[in-house]
C-alpha cells in the first residue's frame, strides 16, 4: 500500500478519475482499441452499478467522471476496468508491449464536492481533446461522452 495516499470512497460523492497508459505511451490511438475500451467501460458500469457522467479516451490516458459503485469499491471497479481492457486490447492488437504492462499501476482520483466542481471537471473532460488539437469541437471526438457525439450502439450514460 502506498503511504500517504488517502482515497475517500463511500462518501456519496462523484469522482474525477484519470489513469494513463504505461509510461504515457499512446496505445489508445486506434479506433478499434478505443471502441474496445468503451465496451469494457460499459461492462464495468453494469458489473459495478456505476454511474458514468462523462468520459474521454485520449491517445495515452483516460478521464472519467463517475458516481460511486452500487456494489463494491471504486478501486475494485477501476482495477476491473484496467485489467479487462488490457486483456481485451492484447487480443486485437499485434503490437507487442515489451514491459508487459498496458496501464500505469496507479490512478488519480479526486472527490467532487460541489456542483460547480462537477461542471468544471465535466467541461475539462470534454475540452481536453480540443486543447490537445485532436479535434476542433468536443462533439467531434468519437471516443468521448459529449452529448451530441454519436453513440454507435453504446448506451447513453
Amino acid at each position: 500500500m502506498t503511504q500517504g495516499l488517502i482515497r475517500l470512497q463511500h462518501s456519496g460523492q462523484s469522482h474525477f478519475v484519470t489513469f494513463s497508459c504505461y509510461r504515457r505511451q499512446a496505445w489508445l490511438n486506434s479506433p478499434a482499441v478505443c471502441e474496445l475500451f468503451l465496451e469494457t467501460l460499459e461492462r464495468t458500469r453494469q458489473h459495478f452499478s456505476l454511474r458514468i457522467y462523462g468520459y474521454v479516451v485520449m491517445p495515452e490516458h483516460i478521464h472519467l467522471l463517475l458516481g460511486e459503485p452500487g456494489c463494491g469499491k471504486l478501486a475494485d471497479a477501476i482495477h476491473f476496468l484496467k485489467l479487462s481492457s488490457a486483456k481485451q486490447r492484447h487480443s486485437i492488437s499485434e503490437e507487442h508491449i515489451e514491459s508487459g504492462h498496458f496501464w500505469q499501476k496507479r490512478y488519480y482520483d479526486r472527490n467532487i464536492r460541489s456542483y460547480s466542481d462537477f461542471r468544471e471537471k465535466l467541461r475539462y473532460i470534454h475540452r481536453n481533446p480540443v486543447k490537445r488539437g485532436l479535434c476542433e469541437k468536443p462533439e467531434d471526438r468519437p471516443w468521448g461522452s459529449w452529448p451530441s457525439a454519436p453513440l454507435r450502439g453504446r448506451q447513453n450514460y
